[in-house]
């Protein structure tokens, strides 16, 4: 067996069942978007309800819609008969996921969920089925065929099912306005978090780790400041206190291997003028992605009043675990 190429079948035989998803996409999409948006609103949350493969499928959707601020709950649908279905309330959305639409545990248990006052939209690959005929919406999951060589195991249909989850929670987070900060919220204790939530002042470098000359100090006098404040980096003054440049390691080692004696020379003919900057108020993130962008290794902080107030270097990041 050539087991790369069997792998890359799985793997189109899925994309091409994404692709046909994608085009079937109706106005249901948008009714159910609404409903879930107006669910939000009205402070209800969203029931993910599925048995088997789609049960697990649920836990996925579940789980993405409330890292993107939107409540969710697992309802288990052979224990929602015998209690559990007190987690569902009037006015809140139920998502229904069976490929079949005909899960026999599913069927029996739609009649005592719409007991309640609740919106249904079932996620299902045949839009005729019984479950169908029950929901306010469909969301039509159909594939032509398993990516499983016995087109059997659902491969292609739970991911398709998985895919129209993401697409129902994304475009509610954008709908809703949701914000990095907002994920932030909800992810303290990863990278991403701390690097949401952290701001350049937090981070940055300051009094006796900020090395400082100014402006007509020559070159061996930034070289001693950076040293003593163990940093790549000196910010060049200007008489007023002003920022007038920066003077790094690297402006260094390129000068040298032009003029060894340099030492003796005034730094600002080796500085670099309008360097990056960014506010002490802005969120750490900012500074990272100007880094990035810029493909430097320090970033000169700056207060409201467009003072040097402080430095980033890249290694503060990995020290802080914001990557």
């Amino acid at each position: 067996m050539d087991y790369l190429k069997r792998a890359r079948f799985v793997i189109e035989t899925e994309i091409d069942a994404l692709r046909q998803m994608a085009l079937r996409l109706d106005h249901a999409m948008i009714d159910a978007i609404e409903i879930l948006q107006r669910t939000m609103e009205q402070r209800g949350k969203v029931v993910v309800v599925g048995v088997g493969k789609s049960g697990n499928v649920g836990h996925k959707i579940a789980a993405t819609l409330n890292s993107t601020g939107t409540t969710a709950v697992v309802l288990d649908a052979q224990s929602a008969l015998h209690g559990d279905l007190g987690l569902v309330s009037d006015g809140d959305a139920v998502l229904l996921l069976s490929y079949s639409g005909e899960t026999r545990e599913l069927i029996d248990l739609v009649p005592f969920i719409k007991r309640f006052e609740v919106s249904l939209i079932a996620l299902t690959g045949n839009p005729s089925s019984t479950l169908s005929r029950f929901c306010d919406v469909t969301l039509d999951t159909f594939v032509e065929r398993e990516a499983c060589p016995l087109n059997l195991a659902p491969t292609s249909s739970s991911t398709a099912m998985l895919v129209m989850g993401d697409a129902l929670a994304m475009v509610l987070l954008e709908a809703r306005g949701f914000t990095e900060e907002d994920f932030a919220r909800f992810h303290p204790g990863g990278s991403l978090g701390r690097a949401l939530l952290t701001r350049v002042s937090d981070i940055m470098r300051m009094g006796g780790e900020l090395p400082t000359v100014v402006e007509g100090c020559d070159v061996s006098a930034a070289l001693d400041a950076m040293n003593r404040a163990r940093a790549g980096a000196c910010l060049i003054l200007d008489s007023l206190g002003g920022l007038a440049g920066i003077f790094t390691h690297g402006d260094f080692a390129r000068s040298f291997q032009k003029d060894p004696a340099l030492g003796n020379r005034p730094v600002a003919e080796f500085m670099t003028r309008k360097p990056v900057t960014v506010q002490a108020d802005a969120l750490a993130v900012e500074a990272l992605k100007a880094i990035g962008k810029n493909r430097i290794d320090d970033i000169i902080v700056l207060d409201a009043a467009g003072k040097p107030v402080g430095l980033v270097d890249t290694q503060d990041f990995a020290r802080l675990k914001i990557v």
